[in-house]
């Protein structure tokens, strides 16, 4: 991948879509590709053929997909595996018929199993059940991965897929109803500490242990692997370090300034009790992350500040 070369990132406005780009422009890359909703449906197969068609496209970043929180996946799980399948689809087909030089498929660390051992190794994928709060996303992101194998085995597509874990940062949702954990947490605090709230209500239990890497190191290594993996194997993208949603809550409460208590309601649901990624390959190809989470906490928050505005409500 060179500097004139022509790049498209599927999804650019979204969070992971919206730090590639930063970074890429932030490394010289400028003869960027970026088309919005309403520009290009990607889920209308003949406007993303016209697409690559009329640009060509020499690399793509797959960063366009619907995702959300327990309740968003417990809520619409049609949406979140038809829209995913048809989305992902598109582009992979498109980026074979066009000729495409290289592809980055983004998927999720939820493709694995729930009581998978950990840290998860990238060979765990398909040896047990999932999550079935999320297993609609998540089946759509495996048939994803397949995708990109199937075609690199019958016609020499040079796919790869990543598996990130938990993201973060600016450019985040923070609805509460379609929101991961760390910014819904940054937002309850945050709207708790202003309207005099003395506690905040949690889901679940808090025990639950989770990685999160701050989306602008996943930005890094999705450029770092573009240049120097070409296999079909998945890697897990992750920073190796886990905390409880309780310590994690504590570290949030912490930074937004809140001083009232935090209260469990354990009569809802945790998800996978522990979700760790073995980021060894990742290691290997020379990528660590470098953001820690106090550090990225804090940036977020702040992002949130300055753009409560337009945040989506």
């Amino acid at each position: 991948m060179q500097h004139q070369s022509r790049i498209l990132v599927a999804g650019y406005r979204g969070l992971v879509g919206s730090a590639i780009v930063r970074r890429l422009r932030a490394e010289g890359f400028e003869n960027l590709i970026l088309r919005s909703h309403g520009e290009c449906d990607l889920e209308n197969q003949g406007a993303v053929f016209k697409l690559f068609l009329q640009e060509k496209p020499e690399f793509v970043f797959m960063a366009a997909a619907k995702v959300g929180g327990i309740l968003a996946n417990s809520s619409y799980p049609v949406d979140f595996i038809r829209s995913n399948l048809m989305v992902q689809n598109n582009i992979i087909d498109a980026s074979h018929f066009s000729g495409v030089q290289k592809l980055l498929f983004l998927g999720s660390s939820c493709i694995y199993p729930k009581l998978a051992p950990q840290p998860i190794k990238e060979e765990y994928l398909l040896t047990g059940d999932l999550e079935p709060t999320n297993e609609w996303y998540a089946i759509a992101k495996i048939a994803g991965i397949k995708m990109c194998q199937a075609y690199r085995a019958q016609y020499g597509l040079n796919a790869i897929s990543l598996m990130p874990t938990n993201l973060y940062g600016p450019g985040d949702n923070f609805d509460l109803n379609a929101s991961h954990v760390l910014p819904a947490l940054l937002r309850k605090f945050h709207e708790a500490k202003h309207s005099g709230a003395h506690e905040v209500i949690m889901w679940g239990t808090g025990t639950p242990r989770r990685e999160f890497l701050h989306v602008d190191d996943l930005a890094d290594a999705c450029i770092h692997l573009m240049q120097v993996y070409d296999s079909p194997e998945i890697v897990n993208v992750g920073t190796g370090e886990d905390i409880t949603i309780r310590e994690l809550a504590e570290q949030v409460k912490e930074v937004v300034g809140f001083e009232g208590q935090i209260i469990q309601d354990p009569t809802k649901p945790d998800g996978t009790p522990r979700k760790l990624l073995d980021v060894s390959r990742l290691h290997q190809l020379g990528w660590r992350h470098r953001i820690t989470l106090a550090e990225g906490i804090r940036s977020t928050y702040q992002w949130f500040l300055e753009n409560q505005t337009t945040v989506r409500a």
